[in-house]
């Protein structure tokens, strides 16, 4: 059975910093026929944003991931989601989390402040299925289940996505984010996405623990060069790093190759359970994105508008 939330999605949108997130983007990506735009980097609690890139659009859906709960309390995200309810009904989704330890000075029961965090949106009016959590761990992937629309993982490989659904069951959304680089020179693709996993979040507790429990090892998820056999059985050649993760972890959190090559790893997620996933295209900087969401709106079928 799947969820209201994930029939308004579609199968797949893209995540983008607010930062870099504009009017003219969100409506490019409406006319390629993704079905939403996830703005990270902490967007602020006020929405502002979402007011903006909505006006830009018609059917283009935008949710956070994430409003971080330390830095916005939850009376003004609450206030905020219904001024953008009423301008764009049903159209904004609101991705809440924890952040990560390094990051937050009060980082403390992450897990008692988030189900209190939930619960204080609910009765400020935020409806509960219009919320999705940033779940990794099997505890608050329970708490999306029982207590909001569904849950947005972020950096998980396919394998992540199987064990999330079985904890979600069948009718919350699972729409989990998968970083991309659009270029068949291997080495050159994963020099890409290894800048961009290695910084930050392989200095990051909460991630690397996931990673662990996925089965990638020290060797793994080392910051330093390293080349050789991992305790998972894994070959020196799946083990190889120039510094920043293997081989074999950044091919699970990038995909890589040609339109068709990548879009084959997104629709993996699906094949797992998710709903939906939420690309982060990966280019180099000041690159314009715009070309490659083109070759994978191809790819993946999309229906231009």
């Amino acid at each position: 059975m799947t969820s209201e939330l994930a029939g308004r999605l579609g199968k797949f949108g893209i995540w983008r910093s607010v930062t870099q997130s504009t009017p003219e983007l969100a409506a490019a990506l409406e006319r390629l026929g993704y079905g939403a735009l996830w703005l990270g980097g902490s967007p602020d609690g006020d929405l502002a944003f979402a007011d903006e890139l909505l006006s830009a659009t018609t059917t283009l859906n935008v949710g956070t991931s994430i409003v971080n709960m330390w830095k916005d309390d939850a009376a003004t995200v609450a206030r905020s989601y219904a001024r953008v309810q009423s301008k764009h009904p049903d159209r904004f989704v609101l991705g809440i989390g924890a952040g990560h330890p390094e990051a937050t000075q009060q980082y403390a029961s992450p897990y008692d402040t988030l189900a209190t965090y939930v619960d204080q949106l609910v009765a400020g009016g935020v409806p509960a299925h219009r919320i999705v959590l940033a779940a990794l761990g099997q505890r608050v992937l329970r708490l999306a289940a029982s207590h909001t629309g569904g849950a947005i993982p972020y950096l998980v490989p396919a394998e992540h996505t199987r064990m999330a659904r079985e904890i979600l069951g069948p009718d919350r959304l699972l729409a989990p984010e998968q970083k991309a680089v659009v270029d068949t020179d291997a080495t050159r693709a994963r020099a890409l996405g290894r800048k961009r996993v290695t910084n930050p979040y392989l200095h990051l507790v909460n991630y690397t623990s996931n990673l662990r429990r996925l089965g990638f090892t020290d060797e793994d998820l080392a910051v330093t060069g390293s080349a050789g056999a991992t305790s998972t059985g894994a070959t020196s050649t799946d083990a190889t790093s120039t510094g920043g993760g293997s081989d074999r972890l950044i091919d699970a959190l990038v995909a890589h190759g040609s339109p068709d090559q990548v879009a084959a790893q997104l629709t993996r997620h699906l094949e797992q359970g998710a709903d939906h996933v939420c690309i982060q295209l990966l280019t180099e900087a000041d690159a314009d994105p715009l070309p490659g969401y083109t070759e994978l709106a191809g790819a993946l079928g999309l229906n231009p508008g």
